[in-house]
């Protein structure tokens, strides 16, 4: 906590912010921000990457670990632990769709059952998203798909069943952890009964309070003391409070934290998203957010949204001492989760090759061949 409150007010707002960005290689204000500890991390997409069809099929996995050593590089320049992330759930979303361990997508698994299985491959994927120099993957998907006019969750999930939701994103999470890759259980406290997309609008949850509990929030319940991360939803949950989720203290820290128990690190989802962006300024969002309870905020694409943010929560941190406590508080709970996982990127190529060649890499993507066998 000490070294935290030591950090001067670009710092410690900054560390509060985790970005993205545009094209293959990082701009120098990013690249500067690292350096001077003004970020708290990073969050890499398909676009930061070699497109398929035009390269090997090492080539986006290859280029993944020389973004992540470089970032890594720049965040020890600056004496701190960032956060390398990406969104590998499976199926529909990967972001490195070569190279790594490709998973299907979490419905298929939740279908077969097999939680072994399920850990397994969890595991093997986290070990090479870990040697390529990610220390978070933003997964599983815990929501619960209970709405099959979802537009946006649907076969991300694992089941229209909470109970089975929560045995398989268990099984994701130890599969993870286990071998140094952060979870983060998603999106808080449920997105499966929307209908609407919350990156284009805000959704609304009808449904009472017991409902939500034994549905919706039935994996999260289960799942919090477990995980080492929890992403907001930018859905309103009538049932709960006015506000999205990720804007409410009523969600993120009476319920999340005071009664399910959850100690680590509460991520906003995307700042950018629609859901929140057509109806406040992002200097709004990203002071309510952190009022709410979030740790990090992620802001994936605009570097100049990314400044507007840093800006207003200087301006609100350097004006209110409990805003500034605040930030500390999160900030100290990121960093003490970011030095439990610190990235550790593969020195050398060669230790990516060897391990993509391994017994237990082939006996993984063999499984997966078995399974995609199965299923047609």
């Amino acid at each position: 906590m000490r070294e935290v409150e030591q950090l001067t007010l670009e710092q410690l707002c900054g560390q509060l912010l985790v970005v993205g960005f545009a094209g293959h290689t990082v701009s120098p204000s990013i690249a500067s921000q690292l350096r001077r500890r003004a970020l708290g991390g990073l969050i890499l997409f398909s676009r930061n990457l070699p497109q398929l069809g035009k390269a090997t099929s090492f080539a986006q996995y290859e280029a993944a670990w020389r973004l992540c050593r470089e970032l890594a590089d720049l965040a020890e320049e600056g004496g701190f632990t960032p956060f390398l992330g990406v969104d590998q759930e499976g199926g529909r979303v990967r972001r490195i769709r070569e190279g790594v361990l490709q998973l299907p997508p979490m419905s298929v698994l939740g279908q077969v059952d097999d939680l072994e299985l399920t850990r397994e491959l969890a595991q093997q994927l986290a070990q090479e998203l870990v040697l390529a120099g990610f220390n978070i993957n933003f997964a599983p998907v815990v929501d619960v798909d209970s709405n099959p006019q979802n537009p946006v969750i649907g076969d991300r999930s694992f089941s229209a069943s909470p109970q089975v939701v929560t045995r398989h994103a268990k099984a994701v999470v130890e599969g993870l952890q286990s071998h140094g890759l952060m979870a983060c259980l998603k999106h808080f406290p449920g997105h499966g009964d929307t209908s609407q997309d919350s990156h284009l609008s805000l959704p609304i949850v009808k449904r009472s309070t017991l409902q939500l509990r034994q549905v919706e929030m039935y994996p999260f319940e289960r799942l919090a003391r477990h995980s080492a991360a929890v992403m907001s939803a930018h859905v309103v949950f009538e049932g709960l409070d006015s506000a999205p989720a990720t804007l409410s203290a009523r969600l993120l820290q009476d319920l999340l934290r005071s009664e399910f128990g959850f100690e680590g690190v509460i991520f906003s989802d995307d700042l950018e998203m629609g859901a929140l962006a057509n109806a406040w300024p992002i200097e709004e969002t990203c002071v309510r957010a952190v009022e709410a309870g979030c740790d990090a905020l992620l802001i994936c694409e605009s570097e100049s949204l990314q400044a507007r943010a840093k800006d207003a929560l200087m301006a609100k941190a350097s004006t209110s001492s409990t805003f500034r406590a605040r930030c500390v508080e999160a900030v100290s709970n990121s960093l003490s989760w970011r030095r439990k996982f610190p990235p550790r990127p593969a020195q050398r190529k060669s230790e990516l090759e060897a391990l993509l060649g391994s017994q237990k890499a082939v006996r993984a993507r063999e499984r997966l061949e078995q399974l995609t066998l199965q299923k047609r």
